[in-house]
């Protein structure tokens, strides 16, 4: 199926979820906001939110410094 992440199609396997995708782009899920087709997703929800066909998912990963 084809997804939007950040803005560009990418291709994802039907009913991968939101903690699969993470994992398949190397993020970890503790330092990330996910938004789903403009709603925020909570991380408890990630494992068990299926993805769907043109979803639109944005993803922001925090960055430390000093």
């Amino acid at each position: 199926m084809t997804i939007v992440l950040n803005g560009e199609e990418r291709q994802a396997a039907e009913g991968t979820s939101v903690l699969a995708l993470l994992k398949s782009i190397g993020l970890p899920p503790g330092r990330v906001a996910v938004e789903v087709n403009g709603s925020v997703i909570r991380r408890a929800d990630y494992p068990g939110l299926a993805l769907r066909e043109r979803d639109r998912i944005e993803v922001v990963h925090f960055v430390g410094g000093g």
